[in-house]
């Protein structure tokens, strides 16, 4: 009987024959845990990174966005604690020159014997020293300490340097968020496990500003709020949770955390941190900065520094938990059909558009058909096989709906169209179809309400 279970070596293999995901720099041997998104992978993160800007930005009128830069001052990070605290705990193993987290040493192997653990190869180990994680480089053409410069580890300094230039700008008060996507870097001591930990990532990042006192409610609310996104928008209810942090698991500066996990093939891994940051941001600002980044209310004339809800997702990871949770295998074992049944509002390519044949003017109906669909859809003509192998070919990139031309729709303007899930076919009327496509792919609306 074939296996049938969703692995992480047949979503990697998908990833690259399909043109979702390729190794970095291949062709010169590849650079570790560094990964191309392809033609397929980057509209399927680019639907990602859209449904959540649509859904935490541009549908409420309490949050806007920035764009902060990735190269900041060097004192943000004095500020932020991460030139002093960003680290991990490192060994190296004397024999095979491995680096290895020290806490992590369960998850890691040894690359000279992959079936035992760092130090189980005869090889010794180092005592275990602190590795900053940030990538440090130079500003300018003198590479001295006073140029130092980093990659920033994440996005959420940008917010919080910014928040009075946009209270003033966009005349914004607590309760409100800045919200913003983009490019972090980490230098990890063990990345890997495909998209789910590499040196280079991008984050979707919002920073919830509130009065203290009011900051329990919301962070329940953001909590409970981002659970739910994952599932509106496909992810199975059972494949995610929620995991409050305990006590000796909380940041210094958090008063309450709490992760959304999704199970992996790999197990149950971090998708978002939704954290309570107190008021420990703007005040390590304020101290480092001299500046005054407290917010005063000029209708109940009070002075006050907000306290921050954040809820901090990957967009690689959430990328990589869609993928997963949308690959399956169905049909008997000797046909056995790959299908990746993704929300069709996340598809890569909404519709394809099959002209049976090659002649009797059906490609030209066919391409007829694409350029009506196209301004409402991302869609694919493929004319190259049996229509059989060309649905599976659909199925197995998760395209939500194929529509076939055949000598009928000359007749009567009448085409096939096909569903990727229930593979159920009926004619429907080309007119009908801008209707049909549209609706189907429409992104789903979460529960109403701006306020716990």
């Amino acid at each position: 009987m074939a296996d049938t279970a969703v692995t992480m070596e047949k979503i990697v293999n998908l990833s690259k024959r399909r043109g979702f995901v390729f190794p970095s720099s291949e062709i010169y041997g590849g650079l570790g845990s560094c990964w191309d998104y392809g033609p397929l992978g980057v509209e399927l993160k680019r639907n990602v990174k859209a449904a959540w800007w649509r859904d935490t930005v541009t549908s409420r009128p309490d949050i806007v966005g920035l764009d902060a830069s990735i190269l900041m001052h060097p004192d943000v990070w004095v500020a932020s604690g991460h030139v002093s605290n960003f680290t991990d705990p490192m060994v190296d193993c004397k024999l095979c020159k491995g680096r290895f987290r020290a806490d992590k040493l369960e998850d890691s192997v040894c690359p000279k014997k992959p079936s035992k653990q760092p130090g189980q190869c005869d090889g010794e180990l180092t005592e275990a020293r602190n590795f900053n994680l940030m990538f440090k480089t130079h500003m300018g053409p003198v590479e001295d300490s006073g140029a130092s410069v980093y990659l920033r580890p994440e996005t959420a300094q940008g917010i919080f340097v910014n928040f009075v230039n946009v209270v003033n700008s966009a005349r914004m008060k607590p309760p409100f968020g800045i919200a913003q996507q983009g490019k972090s870097f980490r230098n990890e001591i063990t990345p890997g496990n495909f998209l789910f930990r590499t040196r280079e990532f991008e984050q979707m990042e919002l920073e919830f500003f509130v009065k203290p006192g009011e900051d329990d409610a919301w962070y329940i609310y953001w909590r409970d709020r981002r659970l739910a996104w994952y599932k509106a928008y496909g992810i199975r209810a059972e494949r995610l949770r929620l995991r409050d942090h305990g006590g000796d698991e909380l940041a210094h500066y958090a008063k309450g955390c709490a992760d959304v996990e999704y199970e992996f093939p790999i197990g149950w891994q971090e998708l978002e941190g939704i954290a309570n940051r107190t008021d420990f941001d703007l005040k390590a600002h304020i101290n480092q900065s001299g500046k005054d980044l407290s917010f005063f209310d000029a209708d109940s004339k009070e002075r006050y520094v907000p306290y921050v809800i954040e809820p901090s997702a990957g967009a690689d990871r959430s990328t990589l938990a869609f993928l997963v949770d949308a690959y399956d295998e169905d049909g008997p074992e000797d046909d056995r059909r790959v299908v990746l049944r993704f929300h069709p509002s996340l598809a890569p390519i909404k519709v394809a558009v099959l002209p049976l044949m090659r002649k009797g003017g059906l490609p030209e109906k066919a391409q007829e058909i694409v350029e009506m669909l196209r301004p409402h859809a991302a869609v694919s003509y493929d004319q190259a096989g049996s229509i059989g192998r060309r649905y599976r070919r659909q199925d197995e990139i998760g395209t939500p709906f194929g529509i076939t031309v055949d000598y009928e729709t000359l007749e009567d303007d009448t085409v096939t169209l096909r569903d990727r899930d229930s593979m159920e076919q009926k004619r429907v009327a080309i007119s009908e179809l801008v209707d049909i496509i549209t609706k189907a792919i429409a992104p789903p609306s979460l529960a109403a309400g701006l306020a716990p």
